[in-house]
């Protein structure tokens, strides 16, 4: 009996304990075969990084070697997954959820604005120079499948930076317009969809010029040129002071600080 037809021990001892009427037993093995298939497919979407993380971005990676990757067959693969397609959006998923955990950090209310921005952009280049073939891998559009993880994750970025501005805003005693309040999403959402499509088209270059200090510089000062543009022409002047500065400020009654 080949691995693919030997039948999976978890799923026997389920069928035997149906058959037997056991409730009590049934759930409990049921649940130990749920976390086993949860386990499995995790197996399965870290095995399909490693094997992305060896090869260039662009490059065709079949289920085979995934398996191989995974100790198991292409047989037992489709079993926790429905089709290819599925597969590579878990696996986009995951990759999402490591970009995330990068940039977590910097995002802390306890680091000037200027810092913040800085620390997001250079999180996301370094990330993405050492791991090119997962960013590319993350933006493949998978048609018929809904939002893209990495549009998702965006979104989620978008939506703390957004938090950290209205913090911000707030602790200088101002407050936005209708109209500014509903065009702050697009445009943090679009800023940083740009950050990742400038770091995306600089790492398809022959030669990764220029180096990564000056990208992340350069890229920072941009983005940064744009939040304090928009505030000077609301007239806000942003305090080169911790968040959380700002925030004590408020709270103690006096807007701002300088």
């Amino acid at each position: 009996m080949t691995a693919e037809e030997r039948p999976d021990p978890v799923d026997h001892a389920l069928a035997e304990a149906l058959q037997e009427g056991d409730q009590p037993v049934v759930d409990g093995r049921r649940r130990r075969w749920e976390e086993h298939n949860l386990a499995r497919r995790q197996v399965i979407i870290d095995a399909a990084i490693a094997v992305l993380e060896r090869h260039r971005p662009g490059d065709e990676i079949q289920v085979q070697l995934i398996a191989e990757q995974a100790g198991l067959s292409r047989t037992v693969i489709y079993r926790h997954f429905d089709d290819r397609a599925d597969l590579d959006r878990a696996v986009q998923r995951q990759i999402c959820q490591q970009i995330w955990t990068e940039l977590a950090p910097a995002l802390t209310y306890d680091r000037r604005p200027h810092e913040i921005i800085h620390n997001i952009i250079d999180n996301v280049v370094r990330w993405a120079v050492e791991h090119p073939t997962l960013l590319w891998f993350a933006e493949r559009d998978l048609s018929g499948w809904g939002p893209n993880p990495l549009a998702e994750g965006i979104e989620d970025i978008a939506e703390s930076i957004e938090e950290i501005m209205s913090a911000v805003v707030a602790s200088l005693g101002a407050e936005l317009t209708a109209e500014d309040r509903a065009g702050l999403d697009p445009w943090v959402f679009g800023m940083i969809g740009a950050v990742f499509s400038s770091v995306r088209r600089w790492l398809a270059r022959p030669v990764l010029a220029p180096s990564v200090d000056v990208s992340v510089g350069i890229l920072t000062e941009s983005v940064w040129l744009q939040i304090n543009g928009m505030a000077a022409s609301r007239g806000l002047d942003l305090p080169d002071v911790p968040v959380s500065q700002m925030l004590e400020a408020m709270v103690d009654g006096e807007p701002g600080a300088r």
